[in-house]
């Protein structure tokens, strides 16, 4: 598992290239290695200019780039994945994984050690996933904590030392770079220590381990016969591991109910040391059955001295926590609505919060509202168009609730009221915003039982459970709305 080279891409539209490379990193010994590997299909390493303009091309991000491509825009080429492929003068670089997040495009391009011809399965290539663990910890670095442009021109200039140690010769170490950072300074005031490259300094004090899984669930409803509506769940386990020793080892267990739902697309953290293969196999692309992988999911690993993800994944549920229409119409100078909320019976229904947020947007403040509520109350924003429905910490016993009600709205002001593109007319939604803790929606959970620790003392085993939305929408369903597919969530 290695990567053959890195980059960091700003996205400067209205620029003449439209971005500027901000850090690039090659690793010549593991080129030597994709020369051997690759045979004959072997594409060597563009430099930065062209690969600039190859990637931003490919993720449809130049300004001028309006013409349709069929290699690129066919609907018999829709691209499911972060897994790019660009082309050089008739040379075709592949896998290249890349993604967009806060104006910065995060690449690289890691060894597949085979032929490339033809394209091996993705999942047969482990260099995908430390890609994606490199950049995804490139990208916590660069943002956490980071006010302004100052501060980020000052972690970009950090990056180069940080990789050789979390990095060096292309293979991942350790994906926190702030670690690595730690470990520069430790090391700068301390003795030189017998350490890993990645681990500088052991723990002194009580042993203790905290585990915390938090899913998200994502949900995009239109209450249509022609369109399905569409869920999906996120998780991700964070670790934090005081140990006393330079090399304590630790076995984590996640088990899943009987009628849980199996994980899938698992990303593991650098330190984790060994994995059952049915673990790696378990992908979202495969139908879900009765056969598939339902666990224990077991991680062995070598915890660092910070907090850290021990691993993601994915999963499909069968249902949706919170079930939901909206019908909203516009009558003369008026806009009548509806909405209609129920809670699955399978659902833990004890909320730290539950809120659904009623934007109304390209219009003017709320000058007059009559509404009726079965549940709950309302609070209304008039100047920002805006109804919160505050429900609570629990549905009633019905499990079911709604609101329904007459809006009147003033004259327009473009400079103070909110504006959307995408809700222009009668399409809008109404978003949740919950939380449930101590509980998962796959039902995963970890085992304080199960747990394994090889350190001197008996540590203190803590687990935490939490379910959260994210991009939980509920659309109109007299109108059009944006439609996506499960497999796009992400």
């Amino acid at each position: 598992m290695a990567q053959r080279a890195v980059w960091l891409i700003r996205h400067e539209p209205g620029t003449p290239l439209c971005g500027t490379v901000r850090f690039s990193r090659r690793y010549p010994t593991v080129e030597k290695r994709a020369k051997v590997f690759n045979g004959a299909s072997y594409v060597p390493i563009p430099e930065d200019g062209p690969f600039l303009k190859a990637l931003l091309f490919e993720l449809r991000l130049l300004d001028d780039d309006k013409d349709f491509v069929e290699r690129r825009d066919s609907c018999t080429h829709i691209n499911k994945t972060t897994i790019y492929r660009l082309s050089f003068g008739g040379e075709e670089l592949w896998p290249v994984v890349a993604f967009l997040k806060n104006g910065m495009i995060y690449a690289s391009v890691p060894l597949v050690e085979q032929t490339l011809s033809p394209h091996p399965p993705l999942i047969s290539i482990s260099g995908i996933s430390q890609g994606l663990e490199l950049l995804f910890g490139i990208q916590d670095f660069l943002y956490s904590s980071q006010k302004n442009d100052t501060e980020l021109n000052t972690k970009l200039s950090q990056l180069p030392n940080l990789l050789l140690q979390a990095c060096p010769f292309g293979t991942l170490l350790d994906a926190n770079l702030q670690n690595s950072l730690d470990n520069i300074n430790f090391a700068s005031v301390s003795q030189p220590q017998k350490q890993p490259a990645w681990k500088a300094g052991t723990y002194k004090g009580k042993p203790q381990v905290s585990i915390s899984i938090t899913e998200k669930v994502k949900s995009m409803q239109y209450d249509k016969q022609d369109i399905a509506d569409t869920w999906q769940v996120v998780g991700a386990v964070i670790c934090k591991c005081d140990l006393e020793g330079i090399m304590p080892n630790v076995t984590i267990s996640l088990n899943l109910p009987t009628n849980g739902s199996p994980l899938q697309d698992i990303l593991v953290h650098p330190c984790v040391t060994s994995l059952d293969s049915a673990i790696l196999t378990s992908s979202s692309i495969d139908a879900v059955n009765d056969s598939a992988f339902s666990g224990p999911y077991k991680f062995p690993f070598t915890p660092p001295l910070e907090s850290f993800n021990l691993c993601y994944y994915t999963s499909q549920v069968p249902v949706p926590p919170i079930l939901g229409f909206y019908q909203m119409k516009e009558e003369e100078i008026q806009l009548k609505i509806k909405v209609n909320l129920k809670l699955h019976e399978s659902v833990k229904n004890n909320f730290e919060f539950c809120e659904a947020h009623i934007p109304f947007y390209n219009r003017g403040p709320i000058t007059q509202l009559e509404y009726k509520v079965s549940f709950g109350q309302l609070e209304v924003f008039r100047e920002k168009s805006l109804l919160i429905w505050i429900i609570g910490q629990k549905f009633p016993k019905s499990m079911e609730i709604s609101l329904s009600g007459t809006i009147t709205f003033g004259a327009k002001s473009h400079d103070k009221q909110p504006f959307d593109q995408i809700c222009i007319g009668d399409t809008a939604y109404v978003k949740l915003h919950f939380s449930i803790l101590d509980y998962t929606l796959t039902g995963c959970y970890a085992d304080q039982h199960s747990v394994q620790v090889f350190a001197s003392g008996k540590p203190k085993i803590s687990s935490y459970r939490k379910l959260v939305s994210s991009d939980y929408y509920i659309w109109n369903s007299k109108a059009p709305a944006p439609v996506t597919y499960g497999s796009l969530l992400l």
